[in-house]
């Protein structure tokens, strides 16, 4: 890294909808993209900014992190006031700081917290219909809680990594895993250090699997130790799910 330039953590919140998800693509509205092109426009500068994690086309975000390094020495406020007024609304900035030039929103990232929304309601309202999965009929709350109690702490995820996956390792711990129940709304939140890609839906779609009565709650470890993804229940629809934050030591 060049000795004039610095470092940049921002934090943002998307509603990935009509967006191909974070990473840049071709011919295709990311939100990497259209940061990337906005940076470029206020700075003169090109860079892409690396964010904390790639979530996916429809995925939602409250909390994603991306770093970059810039030459300009523009203040911290300024950054978020223009990068608003020329991201779409969906897309915003909501805090941008210098960091240490050893910084980066993925490698620093200590542990991630994602939240999957199901609506309960016989009719799902259209402005809930964007950001939750949509699930009116029977569920068993109580053994879908006690699924999701099973895979805390450090298991291979295989079977709920997406096929194909080119993680190094798919060996992750999970620190919280729990259903809670609010007015017609069904939430699962998970914190772990870190997520294969698909991973949370995987987990969502099994459960759900449990919570209709068509998979048995024992099964849960079988599948984890079968590292085989053809085990594991369907993949969750991506409008329910929401990064929530990212967690970092020291920056």
């Amino acid at each position: 890294m060049q000795t004039d330039t610095r470092m940049w953590k921002l934090v943002l919140a998307y509603d990935g909808t009509d967006f191909h998800g974070w990473q840049v693509q071709p011919d295709c509205l990311t939100v990497q993209g259209l940061l990337r092109d906005a940076l470029a426009r206020i700075t003169g500068e090109e860079v892409l900014p690396q964010g904390s994690g790639r979530t996916d086309a429809g995925v939602h975000a409250l909390g994603q992190v991306a770093s970059f390094a810039l030459a300009a020495p523009i203040p911290e406020d300024n950054l978020v006031r223009a990068l608003n007024r020329i991201l779409p609304a969906a897309i915003r900035v909501l805090t941008a700081n210098r960091a240490a030039n050893d910084f980066h929103a993925r490698h620093s990232a200590q542990a991630k917290t994602y939240e999957y929304k199901i609506f309960r309601g016989k009719i799902c309202p259209p402005w809930q219909a964007r950001y939750s999965y949509a699930w009116h009929k029977r569920l068993d709350v109580d053994a879908m809680q006690r699924c999701a109690r099973m895979i805390l702490g450090e298991h291979d995820f295989t079977s709920f990594a997406a096929s194909g996956s080119d993680a190094c390792s798919n060996v992750r711990c999970l620190y919280a895993s729990e259903w809670t129940e609010e007015t017609d709304l069904l939430l699962y939140r998970v914190r772990g250090d870190g997520f294969l890609h698909h991973m949370v839906r995987n987990l969502v779609g099994t459960f759900l699997e449990v919570g209709r009565g068509n998979l048995a709650e024992i099964k849960i470890p079988v599948i984890l130790a079968a590292r085989s993804r053809d085990q594991a229940g369907p993949t969750a629809p991506a409008r329910g799910l929401y990064l929530v934050s990212v967690d970092y030591l020291n920056h």
